[in-house]
Formats: structure tokens, sequence, C-alpha cells
């Protein structure tokens, strides 16, 4: 079997409400997908990054190649960025999306499931938690606690809001009224996008310690390890950062000098599924949680999802729970036809947990007249 063609999707489309976070505001959603064909018909989907580098930079490298050859053409794809330090960033992005697509062959071409070539399954669902909550116009109160209201109602166990949009003081407001709504037994969480220095991320991590914060998530600059380190030592809440780290060797400081408490690889980004599996492991290495980062298509999440069933508790004990030991995955719950539309089955969950996929490769059915119509509005 030998790779024939390389296509990439970029796709978009309009969200309503808008919203927005510490770094800015969005109208509309949008990602990079990518299908790989092969000679015997079988067809790859990824997802990533960086159309450009993909169509001339390191999709010409694979073809004619055997796509059963996923960690030669994962380091042939990394040697060739490797020199100006160019896997970084959306090139990294780049790689994933191939690197997820030659999984998904592979699977199909074997009859099993990404998650039994890796190894095998350890758990069948992955418990996951409402990625929502973000800044919309006048909110406050009604609408805000509303849609937290609403994950409570839907079966989470728990959701992840946003901080650093507004001031400290007000940011805090908002945090208070979400956990005043939702009550002490569900797990919130909150995420600055790198919002903060490491001065002012204590400051707000002080005046929200008695909420029972489940984690604090890019709270400084991502690529400020010091900064991390400096909030991490200061603070009760556990923190949690990078997703937007790329391979292994950046994320070895972090977990070494355990500048997290939690790390969030995203299969999109790091390397795709090749490069995520090494990064747990490091990190369950070092003791430190793997809960990913996710926020994109069906095609993202059944990866996450596939690799996420085979990460080992953290350390293994007679009792695994979420949260503790157990890794845990968001579950975005903003606006997306990407997400809902993409697949002729998109993702649902059930009592605050999604089912692993079963089927072959990623397990998932790709709608490609829905990719083909969202990559030309």
């Amino acid at each position: 079997m030998r790779i024939t063609d390389i296509q990439t999707f970029d796709l978009n489309c309009d969200i309503e409400p808008s919203f927005g976070w510490s770094q800015g505001w969005i109208s509309k959603r949008n990602t990079t997908i990518v299908k790989i064909s092969t000679d015997s018909g079988l067809v790859g989907w990824g997802e990533g990054a960086a159309s450009p580098i993909i169509r001339d930079w390191i999709g010409p490298l694979l073809i004619g190649r055997d796509p059963m050859q996923r960690t030669l053409l994962w380091e042939l794809m990394f040697s060739s960025l490797y020199n100006g330090n160019n896997f970084v960033g959306i090139a990294g992005s780049a790689v994933s999306a191939i690197d997820i697509a030659l999984w998904d062959i592979a699977g199909k071409e074997s009859n099993l499931p990404i998650h039994t070539l890796l190894g095998g399954k350890i758990r069948d669902r992955i418990p996951v938690y409402a990625t929502g909550l973000y800044y919309t116009e006048n909110e406050m109160p009604k609408r805000l606690l509303t849609e937290a209201k609403e994950y409570v109602d839907q079966g989470f166990k728990g959701m992840k809001t946003k901080v650093g949009g507004l001031d400290i003081d007000k940011d805090v407001e908002r945090v208070k009224a979400i956990r005043e709504a939702i009550g002490p037994n569900i797990r919130l969480m909150i995420d600055a996008n790198e919002g903060y220095n490491a001065a002012s991320a204590i400051q707000i991590g002080e005046k929200l310690s008695d909420l029972d914060i489940s984690w604090f998530e890019e709270p400084v600059n991502a690529k400020d390890i010091d900064a991390y380190i400096q909030v991490k030592n200061a603070l009760s809440i556990p923190i949690a950062g990078g997703e937007n780290l790329r391979s292994r060797f950046e994320f070895r400081d972090y977990i070494s000098r355990r500048a997290y408490d939690i790390v969030q690889p995203d299969v999109m980004h790091c390397g795709g599924i090749t490069e995520m599996v090494r990064i747990a492991a490091i990190a369950n290495a070092h003791g430190i949680q793997v809960n990913p980062h996710v926020w994109g298509s069906p095609i993202m999440i059944a990866a996450s999802l596939h690799v996420t069933s085979t990460i080992p508790p953290c350390p293994t004990s007679r009792v695994n729970l979420p949260y503790v030991n157990e890794p845990v995955m968001e579950f975005d719950r903003t606006p997306s036809d990407i997400r809902e539309k993409l697949c002729n089955k998109p993702f649902n969950q059930e009592g605050s947990s999604i089912a692993v996929p079963n089927g072959p490769g990623l397990g998932i059915e790709v709608n490609e007249k829905a990719i083909i119509g969202m990559s030309e509005l």
C-alpha cells in the first residue's frame, strides 16, 4: 500500500452568539482537515493546521511511501523541520494532522481501532467536562448562570470557565457566581489562556482559593516556565497547561521541573497520536496527570479518545477516580457546525462521559460533503 494523494480542507463556520476570552473575540470557528488517499482505496482523516506547510513542504515527502510505517514517516517529517527549529507552532500542527490520518489508515488496514494498535484500552468511556462559559455580551447574571445550570442538568460533573478577560475583581465576581449557581459538588476549572503575568495570576488565584477550583489553566505565557513554577509554588489550586506546546522536547522541561500539576497536550498540535503517547508516558513517569486539551472536530475528538483510553492512572490505586488520578477530557459545548456536522454521528456525552470508538481506525464516519461545503464558505 502506498500514499497517492494528500488533500487539505480549511473549514470555517459562523457562530452565534459570538464569544471571547482573554486573547480576543471570535464570530467564526475554523480548523484544517487532512485526507490521505492510498492506492488500496483506503482513506485516512486527520486534523491540525497549516495547509501550505502540508501541501508544499511535508506532504510531498510522503507521496509514494507506505502509510503503515508511521514512526518512519513521523521522523521523516520531523527531520525536515528540525534544523531550523520549524516544528514549533503551526508546523507541528501540520505534522499532527498527517500523523492522525496515518493512524486512521493503519487501523482501517488492520480492521482494528487505534486504541488496540496502541496496546489496548484501559477504559471503555472517558470522563468529560463541559468547556463553555466564555465571555458574551450582556451575560451577567442571567445568560452565564443559565448556561452553567444547563450543564449540570445535562449530567456534567465538571465545567470550565474563562478568566483574564476582565479586571481581576470582576472575574472573581463572575467565578463566584458560577460556583454559587452550580453548587459545591460540581467540579469547576478556570482558564486564563495566558492572560496574566505571575504576580496577577497569583493575585486572582488567592482570591479564588476558597471556591474549590479543580485547576487553573494556562495562567501565564505558555513558554514562561519560570512564571509557571512561581505561580504553582504560590497557590494551592492545581496548575495546568501545555496545549500550546509541540513535541516531547518542548514538554520535557515543564514536566521534569514540575511546572504543571496537570499537563494538557493537544493531539492536533503536539505531534499527533504518535507524539501524544510519548508525552503522556513521560508525564506519567513523573507522576503528573494527563488531561488532554480538546477543541476541534470529531476527528481530533476521536483521536483524543483513543489515546486517553490507554493512559494509565496516575498513580494507580485501589479506587481510581476522575480528576484525582484518572484522566478527564474537555468536551467543547460552544457553537460549532464543524463539531456537529463533520461526522454523520457526532459525539455526545452520557453521564459526563463519552464512549471510546471501537470501529476500525478512528472509528468515525466522516461526512465528506459537509467538509467540502464548509471549506467553500
